[in-house]
């Protein structure tokens, strides 16, 4: 059915020959389901505002805006330039540029950056404890973020034009963690809470005029831009961004092929495949992704509390069926495990299936009845937690036959996308099984296991708890520290031990890993400078309209 994609695929790194420079100006329109919540850089974890912030904000360090293997690269953005290790790689100092400033007029300081990162914790944002943890003032953040002042850890030196970070112990990811928007810098006087609807001044070329989540989002340009880094902040081409909401896939799809839009977020249904593969060839861009879909089991609740009864829902899924609601082999590969193919520290890996090793093969319903049996689970209740999408409604249906078929007494709620991924995130809604995806912040083994299932990363009764399945082995948490230190002297050793963090993970049975997505841009016909970074996705700011 989806042959004719095959054909289009341009794996979407290469931006067209034009002279880029010829072509601004326009109204680039796009599209969505829905809106993904908060405007804010700090809180907000959706790959949908990841990917929008990137012309919105800046950090002291930023991923390469190019298309390609090249995007996962760091490059200097608010600071001057990468700075070399001090103290056996726990202090880093950083010369901010002068000359930029906010979309509100106000250029950009050190008292800037220090307050940036101070309102990590404030907010209570979803990375304050893992990626940022390791700077010295953290631990009393965490504590109590409303009072959170870093001392010690982040040090500005106003006449200098410096701010110093000094961390606990060395980290291999650092810079990784200084380039993505949770580390996005902001005024000063931005208030230490969520901002919400309201958009908070950014450096971008674009900042948010208006923002309706039930309708629309609008993007200008920002007056006070200047371009003082092509790798890490180009200037944009269209003069105006409208992202609309509230329009299913189908309508979406008509909509970019009627040219009344010009991009869509989502993934178009499985039914308009063949359609877009045979007339849209030209406009259709498929690139594989370093990501997952996966159903988080709550291993603090009946009946998941109970390891066989997780570890049968595992046997019991077809995955080779899910990939079909997908959309086909084409747009997706079946899989067990967390860290995905050409990822560091992969290793096959899939003891889930008819003739358990490395790969999928088939489901075994017969082992899967049998855990049941002995877990004493059968006849429990289970709700499953979907996004209100094509997709995942018809993920969730499946599951319910699933557990049905199990013993269970199942059944689907789905919520809008822009409120699900924090629903399911806070104890205390009580959710047995969700529906998520998650793509890479960064290209490291511990962006997968450490940041979604380590004891660091679940937090009871907050919105940003990661860790859905509320997952706490404190042996398996050992591993994943001493990988991480790993990584500071020996990074193929550090992957082989995520590699076997991997599959001890996979043995605990806390999520069941259903398949690695392609991802698919359709784009209208006037639309050119098409570029797919492997870090944010499309990247629109450097698309033209025509």
């Amino acid at each position: 059915m989806i042959a004719g994609l095959t054909s289009a695929m341009t794996v979407s790194g290469d931006v067209r020959a034009d002279d880029m420079a010829g072509h601004r100006g326009g109204t680039l329109r796009m599209v969505a389901r829905s809106a993904a919540g908060t405007l804010d850089p700090h809180v907000n974890y959706t790959l949908q505002y990841w990917q929008l912030f990137q012309p919105l904000y800046d950090g002291l360090l930023a991923f390469k805006k190019v298309a390609g293997p090249d995007s996962f690269a760091v490059v200097p953005d608010i600071a001057e330039a990468i700075p070399e290790a001090q103290d056996g790689g726990k202090t880093y100092v950083f010369k901010i540029r002068q000359g930029i400033k906010f979309s509100n007029g106000q250029e950009v300081g050190v008292k800037d950056v220090v307050a940036s990162y101070q309102r990590i914790f404030k907010v209570a944002g979803p990375t304050a404890g893992t990626f940022y943890s390791v700077l010295v003032g953290a631990d009393a953040c965490l504590k109590t973020p409303a009072d959170c002042t870093l001392e010690g850890g982040v040090v500005g030196d106003e006449a200098a034009r410096t701010v110093t970070f000094h961390l606990t112990r060395p980290d291999a990811e650092f810079f990784d963690k200084l380039a993505i928007p949770h580390a996005a810098i902001l005024p000063a006087d931005t208030a230490g809470t969520d901002a919400g609807t309201t958009p908070i001044p950014g450096t971008g070329p674009y900042h948010i005029v208006s923002y309706d989540p039930n309708q629309q989002m609008k993007l200008e340009r920002n007056p006070y831009f200047k371009v003082w880094s092509e790798d890490a902040q180009p200037d944009g081409h269209a003069d105006e961004i409208l992202y609309d909401f509230g329009l299913t896939e189908q309508a979406q799809v008509n909509a970019v092929q009627n040219g009344q839009a010009d991009w869509m977020f989502d993934q178009p249904p499985p039914d308009r495949l063949n359609e877009l593969g045979t007339k849209y060839a030209d406009r259709v861009h498929i690139t594989p992704l370093t990501a997952m879909w996966y159903v988080p089991m709550n291993t603090n609740l009946p009946p998941f509390n109970n390891e066989l009864a997780r570890r049968a829902v595992n046997y019991a899924i077809d995955r080779k069926g899910l990939v079909k609601l997908f959309g086909g082999p084409n747009l997706a590969t079946p899989t067990c495990q967390l860290l995905p193919p050409n990822f560091p520290g992969h290793k096959d890996y899939c003891p889930y299936t008819l003739d358990p090793g490395t790969v999928w093969s088939a489901p075994d319903p017969e082992k899967a009845r049998q855990l049941v049996k002995e877990s004493g689970t059968a006849g429990q209740e289970v709700t499953i937690i979907a996004e209100d999408t094509t997709i995942s409604r018809s993920i969730g249906a499946y599951l319910q036959s699933v557990l049905n078929d199990l013993g269970y007494v199942a059944k689907v709620k789905a919520i809008s996308p822009d409120i699900q991924f924090t629903y399911i995130q806070n104890t205390n809604n009580k959710v047995q099984m969700s529906i998520s995806q998650w793509y890479q912040d960064y290209p490291s083994g511990s962006d997968f296991l450490y940041t979604l299932l380590s004891c660091d990363s679940f937090h009871p009764g907050s919105d940003a708890s990661v860790n859905i399945s509320g997952f706490c082995d404190p042996a398996i948490d050992a591993e994943m520290k001493k990988a991480m230190d790993l990584q500071i002297t020996d990074l193929a050793a550090a992957n082989a031990k995520w590699a076997e963090i991997d599959r001890m993970v996979v043995d605990k049975s806390p999520v069941a890993v259903l398949f690695t997505p392609k991802h698919l841009d359709f784009v209208s016909q006037r639309v050119g400078g098409f570029s797919f970074s492997l870090q944010y996705y499309f990247l629109f700011a450097n698309a033209w309209v025509q």
